[in-house]
């Protein structure tokens, strides 16, 4: 309701405008100042006041007269307030309001037609997910949910590096050296069995006599160019230790949840013969250069200092040159294209996007989300071997610190028999991993964070706890009552508490929207936060079930469409929406 209002405004205020012959280029149509009393509101005579040459209060009254609200069926009355021309709702601007948040889909926006690629992760199958990461997985599976909701077709991919150096030295390793070589896993998980070969590997090659590192680097070399040459089992012997690794990142992965539509791999484009042909497309181009035994692009006249280095002299590409290749593939075949990427990679984003534009691609439907990355403070995780904190340390640790929080709250409710184990460790996983989600996607992605538990578990501030529990407040009330509200009269929901809630809740579906056009997903959850804020001055101040049976049922109806709400904005985070807590 709220966009249908939005509209409205804009054209109630452009009406008045044009009726007194001043321009309607810049409306200036927002969400007020707290102390200005309406849902919308207008400070187009901010704007007019130099152009007309009277104060901006004076062009308020004018506009605000100008307009006859019976024209509009969500907009009550017209007011000028000071400098603002406030837009004020209309009784069915609540009732419809009420009623389409009672529906269970409510916030998602019609569909777009728009196929839209979200690539994310992506990080090296060397090794498990290592913390510092886990923002990639957490804000692209975001924003994929996001524009999901907001209308778009939505695949997820995963861009696997299966063809560089890294991956011929895991494999060569893997083959060289025996399980009675190696230390024990962290973890009985094939990706923290396999990053054992890898680590010895790189070890034998930084300590290994000059003979020896010779003859490895022979076989590890062997390995790509037999990549680059097609070879059948060159392949078999990369992907053996790939699928592997992939398997158990997967696994962790899935405990976020981040889940992906498709695997990449950058073998395909070498298979397809994909990036031989563009290889011949780069040396084509009048930027192309030979320098230092390789095919580069020098970019500088386009603002890149760094050339992008293409093809090695013994003919086999590189990244850049296969991701070059993955991009076109994905301008061919999806409408929009959005990329998440550490922000280490902004070099390589901005090298990719200029190479494109040369090759004669529209770049305009690539969006690069680059991010910082997540920090422990130091001494409150222990790292096992010098190997850093791993995705799963986190959510182990997350888990285990929710359920002590959780049974000190609910202590009484286990005693009594109310909770049995299975309902414990389902609320502490949903508040750990959810606390864990919440605070990380709730902050600007390109905005560095420090991950502090008591935070990110305070059940009173700002977090995911915080949140969940206006949800399993909604659950608890609806379930207490009994009964499902039908034919209501949401006249009754006068109170400044009821009207405030109606607000927020109508403003969802445009959150939705401008989150997704932004991709921010983090607006999502400054929304989370102050919905369940006023939820709860609702709850503290209008009992929802009395002896008025009418105000009653309009209560619970509004109880039923906040349930909604708040649950469909905790799924686009990618939080779980605890039923009890």
């Amino acid at each position: 309701m709220f966009l249908s209002l939005r509209e409205e405004a804009e054209r109630a205020v452009a009406d008045g405008l044009s009726a007194l012959g001043l321009p309607t280029d810049d409306l200036g149509i927002e969400k007020p100042p707290e102390d200005v009393d309406a849902v919308l509101a207008s400070s187009v005579a901010f704007r007019l006041a130099s152009e007309v040459g009277r104060a901006p209060g004076e062009i308020a009254v004018d506009v605000a007269e100008a307009i006859d609200p019976g024209e509009y069926e969500y907009v009550e009355r017209v007011e000028p307030q000071g400098p603002y021309v406030n837009v004020l709702a209309s009784e069915a601007y609540y009732a419809d309001t009420l009623d389409a948040a009672r529906d269970e889909a409510y916030g998602h926006l019609e569909s777009t037609g728009e196929r839209v690629v979200v690539e994310h992760t992506s990080a090296n199958p060397t090794g498990p997910v290592h913390v510092g990461r886990a923002r990639n997985p957490i804000i692209g599976d975001a924003i994929a949910r996001l524009l999901e909701f907001a209308g778009h077709d939505v695949e997820t991919h995963y861009y696997v590096n299966d063809a560089g150096r890294q991956m011929a030295v895991f494999a060569w390793a893997y083959e060289t050296f025996d399980e009675a070589d190696l230390p024990d896993p962290e973890r009985e998980k094939r990706d923290y069995e396999l990053v054992r070969y890898y680590r010895k590997g790189n070890a034998f090659l930084e300590e290994a006599s000059e003979g020896e590192v010779e003859a490895a680097e022979a076989e590890i070399a062997s390995i790509m160019q037999g990549l680059e040459n097609g070879d059948e089992e060159a392949y078999e012997r990369v992907e053996r230790v790939v699928d592997a690794v992939l398997a158990g990142m997967r696994e962790s992965l899935s405990r976020l949840p981040a889940e992906f539509d498709e695997f990449v791999k950058e073998t395909r484009f070498i298979r397809d013969g994909s990036t031989d042909e563009l290889v011949e497309r780069l040396k084509a181009l009048d930027e192309a250069v030979y320098e230092e035994d390789a095919w580069q692009l020098d970019l500088s006249e386009h603002g890149i200092e760094k050339n992008l280095v293409f093809l090695r002299s013994d003919g086999t590409s590189l990244y850049p040159t296969r991701d070059l290749a993955h991009h076109e593939w994905k301008l061919e075949s999806f409408d929009q294209a959005v990329t998440v990427l550490g922000e280490d990679h902004n070099l390589q984003a901005q090298q990719v996007r200029t190479t494109l534009e040369l090759l004669g691609h529209d770049a305009d439907p690539l969006d690069q989300v680059l991010y910082s990355y997540v920090n422990l403070p130091e001494g409150k995780m222990s790292t096992r071997a010098g190997t850093g904190v791993d995705l799963d340390d986190l959510l182990d640790e997350a888990v285990t610190r929710a359920r002590e929080e959780v049974e000190s709250r609910l202590d009484t409710r286990i005693r009594n028999d109310q909770l049995d184990e299975a309902d414990v460790e389902r609320i502490a996983r949903q508040v750990g991993i959810g606390a864990v989600r919440y605070d990380i996607v709730s902050k600007q992605p390109s905005k560095a964070i420090t991950f502090e538990w008591d935070r990110a578990l305070d059940f009173e501030a700002q977090s995911a706890p915080y949140v969940q529990y206006v949800h399993a407040r909604t659950c608890g009330i609806l379930a207490e009552a009994d009964l499902e509200p039908d034919d209501v009269d949401p006249a009754v929901l006068e109170t400044v508490e009821e009207r405030d809630l109606l607000e927020v809740i109508a403003r969802f579906p445009a959150v939705i929207e401008e989150a997704a056009e932004d991709r921010q997903p983090h607006q999502v959850a400054t929304y989370t936060r102050e919905f369940a804020e006023t939820f709860n001055t609702f709850y503290r101040e209008c009992q929802v079930l009395s002896e008025d049976r009418d105000l009653s049922e309009a209560r619970l109806a509004l109880v039923a469409a906040s349930r909604h709400t708040v649950a469909n904005a905790l799924s686009v985070l990618g939080v779980e929406a605890p039923d009890s807590m």
